[in-house]
């Protein structure tokens, strides 16, 4: 087994430190937020995110998991260097590489000879070739090694993942590093750099794409008078397609989707290609808000004043991630527009913008005009009905995750609208 360095205790860091311990690797991972570090060295795990905190715990257990503040030993006596630190949107919707060339100023000198440093941050293509010529030694090669972490199933990823990437112009190292992940029996891509790097961006950016297309096609759906649920069951028969990512929503988000597209549209412009599927797939997500917006204002009748609740803030279901929040967007154009809003998610307890966070979906209901479910928590669509029927103003929903019962809440009274269907 070998000794194992990570650089950043952030989602991507933490899961690859707990992981590669599970699989049997002695690990130091290493942050710059001493609270942080202390937290989880007493194996406290602050991320929502299922499995995490006992291999955390079992990791700690072991010994073979350290949490250390400062990266000089997560560097130095290491066999390979994941390096896991954030890689924003910058000014100009590039990636934004600060952290990983102060990481790599730092390593340059203190990692050992025939130490592999590994990219697992998210970064441009043709990334690894230069930051191999700024580490400037041949002892030391530099691999490309890109995440495929799903939050609210990252632990499960990690550990029986699809396929393990790996892009190096050394074929020896990028075999070590393939090697590291043999007990989970993964198929393995060896590739170069500039090919590993390009695979992540293409993956999130080809799953953005679908999800702006099936917004486009249930709004056409609205126009025609067709289901889109039935419209994206024919098409999910056709194995070319898949299923995955067929559902409509208020726009995707989270810490992946809107970085990448940026990301990857910037690399192309760079280079002169020009990308207009890409950039319409960005277009498209930016309208979904609005359209949704104008969707809660047509069924409720107006907005100045309007009480909301909305049902669901994080983007996506199984995370307390609020990062690029489609939940957020649709509530700050809302509010703009005068509407009061009050809000429940499950993982979610304090108030985020001009939403004021309450306990229970019965608390967001009272005196409502409207109710907007927002996220697909499964448990929205087990609620009881009849009594947020009587505690509401008016009965109106607008489900844009077209996740609640049809027959339940026509029932109960409500007047429902949802994405690519006649309102009930």
């Amino acid at each position: 087994m070998s000794r194992i360095g990570v650089i950043g205790a952030g989602y991507v860091g933490l899961t690859t430190a707990a992981c590669f311990s599970r699989l049997g690797h002695t690990v130091v991972c290493a942050d710059v937020d001493e609270a942080k570090v202390s937290a989880l060295g007493r194996g406290e795990v602050g991320a929502h995110e299922p499995g995490l905190a006992e291999l955390v715990a079992e990791g700690l257990r072991s010994g073979r998991l350290r949490f250390v503040r400062g990266n000089a030993e997560a560097l130095s006596e290491v066999d390979f260097v994941f390096l896991c630190v954030p890689t924003p949107t910058g000014p100009d919707g590039a990636a934004d590489l600060t952290a990983v060339h102060a990481v790599l100023r730092e390593a340059r000198d203190a990692v050992s000879p025939g130490c592999v440093l590994v990219i697992k941050s998210t970064v441009p293509a043709g990334t690894t070739e230069r930051v191999a010529s700024l580490v400037g030694r041949s002892d030391v090669r530099v691999v490309s090694n890109p995440e495929f972490l799903r939050e609210g199933h990252a632990v499960d990823d990690f550990l029986r993942p699809q396929r393990v990437v790996v892009g190096s112009e050394a074929e020896d190292a990028a075999r070590r590093v393939v090697g590291l992940y043999a007990g989970t029996g993964a198929p393995a891509l060896v590739t170069g750099s500039a090919s590993a790097e390009l695979v992540k961006y293409a993956s999130n950016c080809f799953l953005a794409m679908k999800l702006s297309y099936v917004n486009s096609l249930a709004e056409l759906c609205e126009r025609v008078g067709a289901d889109i649920s039935d419209v994206t069951e024919g098409m999910r028969l056709d194995d070319r397609i898949g299923s995955a990512f067929l559902e409509p929503g208020p726009g995707w988000g989270g810490s992946c989707f809107p970085k990448d597209t940026r990301a990857l549209l910037s690399t192309a412009d760079e280079v002169n290609v020009d990308f207009p599927l890409l950039r319409a797939t960005i277009g498209t997500n930016t309208h979904q808000a609005h359209r949704v917006v104008a969707m809660v204002r047509d069924a409720v009748g107006h907005l100045a004043g309007a009480r909301l609740g909305l049902l669901g803030l994080t983007f996506k279901a199984g995370t307390d991630d609020l990062r690029d929040s489609p939940a957020l967007a649709v509530a700050a154009l809302l509010a703009e527009q005068g509407a009061r809003l009050t809000g429940y998610d499950p993982c979610v307890d304090t108030d985020c913008g001009p939403v004021r966070v309450l306990d229970s979906p019965d608390a967001v209901a009272r005196d409502a005009d409207g109710l907007v479910v927002l996220t697909e928590w499964p448990e929205f669509a087990e609620l009881d009905w009849p009594n947020l029927a009587a505690a509401m103003r008016r009965r109106v929903i607008v489900d844009t995750r077209n996740l609640l019962p049809l027959d339940k809440v026509t029932e109960a009274g409500f007047h429902l609208v949802s994405l690519g269907r006649a309102a009930a």
